[in-house]
């Protein structure tokens, strides 16, 4: 039990960390093409109880974790954002949409940095008990921050609304086309729910078949066979 609650709070870091920048990064753009709703309800914060889903930031997560699927996955409280206050809606969604994924690919870019300088500097096995018992965990946690931040990144930008990369498409299509596409948002989670939890039992993993190649070798370019080692990839 108490190896479970330590493994919870070193991969429940990254994911918190990934989800609310996640989610800061699209209202700060927003704020930036004209809308300024989510900094008016507080939203513009790196404080996770502004951010938190009861269901994606705590409950999801946790219950992928202690399952050991081999997916860490979560989501924030979405930022609000008013497309008639942005100054070209269309054109400024795209980039409000664009920001989350970039945002998570940043993170997991510089996690990586991180985590290649501490393996070039330090070797566990030379390490004093003390040291080891201190880098071992931040290790950890820059590793599953390149894989969660990934994760997210690839995951949003599937062409379906409401995730980013279906309002990105929305945004780059004509007109008949992308009214045709955003209709299909009431229907979103619904379609989701489909591919994550449906299909996969019908025999088409979507996450295996499409998405986890893509971390994989996201993940292995980024940190290295150590790092993937870790990861069990």
């Amino acid at each position: 039990m108490d190896q479970v609650l330590v493994t919870i709070s070193i991969i429940f870091v990254p994911i918190m960390f990934a989800v609310v920048c996640h989610e800061v990064a699209h209202g700060y753009v927003a704020w930036h093409f004209g809308d300024p709703t989510a900094r008016m309800l507080g939203r513009l914060t790196l404080n996770p109880i502004s951010h938190i889903d009861l269901m994606g930031t705590i409950i999801v997560p946790i219950l992928l974790i202690i399952s050991h699927v081999g997916i860490l996955f979560g989501w924030a409280k979405p930022v609000p954002v008013v497309l008639e206050n942005l100054r070209n809606p269309k054109r400024d969604m795209v980039w409000v949409a664009a920001a989350g994924p970039l945002t998570n690919i940043f993170i997991a870019v510089v996690s990586a940095l991180v985590l290649r300088a501490i393996f070039l500097f330090s070797s566990l096995p030379t390490l004093g008990l003390a040291q080891a018992m201190f880098v071992k965990p931040i290790i950890l946690m820059l590793t599953y921050s390149v894989h969660i931040n990934l994760l997210l990144a690839v995951f949003n930008m599937f062409p379906i609304p409401p995730l980013d990369g279906g309002r990105i498409l929305v945004g780059l299509l004509p007109h008949r086309q992308s009214v045709a596409l955003a209709g299909l948002e009431r229907y979103g989670f619904i379609i989701l729910f489909l591919f994550v939890f449906v299909f996969p039992r019908l025999g088409f993993d979507f996450f295996q078949i499409l998405i986890q190649p893509i971390i994989t070798i996201g993940t292995s370019l980024l940190i290295g066979s150590r790092g993937s080692l870790m990861l069990g990839i």
